[in-house]
């Protein structure tokens, strides 16, 4: 199998060399940036698997990064900051990170969550075998790993897809937030909830007629989330 290939940008020259050298070592193909422009300048280059994104760097900031990125491409981003407030985690997730690990951070976490991401992006993998979920005018197939709603079919990330799916094999059923996160994300995970919100407001903004009050994804309060199999044809548009 081919090596990933991962963008590491980080004004923090020394924390670039330690990155590449510790992940050269588990078998990726690493480079690095150490501010925003080369990083714009090295994407379509590289055509990373995966980039590492700092958000406080001079000049263009990791923020305009993740932005201009976002304009034309799904590739996963994991933001390593310093920056602990949840603002800024909620801001990040928001723009389009896949991840937020703040520093300092342990390297055997950072390549636990970096790989965690990678087996997300290609998971969950069309099943043949499985069947069609069909809820009113919304229909999940998992053989063609393809979503539709009113026969129009709906562009959904991969974590958007992998969310979605599990809610439509347990129909009904109050997921857990902790139970949705280690299914999802991947047993790395457990206590990032905002991440849930941020994915559920775009599930819905994608399946509901009004987000604000939706029937297909029904917030269970403090505990999860419940999907609805008795939504009804008119409940999306």
């Amino acid at each position: 199998m081919k090596a990933r290939r991962i963008l590491v940008v980080d004004d923090d020259a020394v924390l670039v060399d330690l990155l590449l050298q510790s992940l050269r070592a588990e078998g990726y193909q690493v480079e690095g940036a150490l501010d925003g422009a080369t990083a714009l300048d090295f994407f379509p280059k590289v055509l990373p698997d995966l980039i590492i994104l700092d958000l406080m760097m001079p000049g263009l900031d990791g923020f305009a990064v993740l932005e201009q990125v976002r304009a034309s491409s799904t590739v996963p981003i994991l933001v390593l900051s310093a920056k602990h407030a949840i603002g800024y985690k909620t801001r990040a997730l928001n723009e389009g990170a896949d991840d937020y690990l703040t520093k300092p951070f342990e390297m055997d976490e950072l390549i636990a969550r970096l790989n965690a991401i990678l087996r997300r992006m290609s998971y969950p993998l069309p099943d043949e075998h499985a069947d069609v979920k069909r809820f009113g005018c919304l229909c999940v197939d998992p053989r063609k790993r393809c979503v539709t709603l009113k026969e129009k079919r709906l562009h959904l990330t991969p974590t958007e897809y992998a969310l979605l799916l599990e809610f439509a094999v347990h129909p009904d059923e109050v997921l857990r937030h902790r139970t949705l996160l280690q299914r999802v994300w991947g047993s790395e995970y457990g206590k990032e909830t905002q991440y849930l919100h941020v994915y559920v407001q775009w599930l819905r903004s994608k399946i509901e007629v009004d987000p604000a009050s939706p029937r297909y994804i029904v917030t269970e309060t403090g505990v999860g989330y419940r999907f609805c199999s008795d939504a009804s044809e008119d409940a999306a548009g």
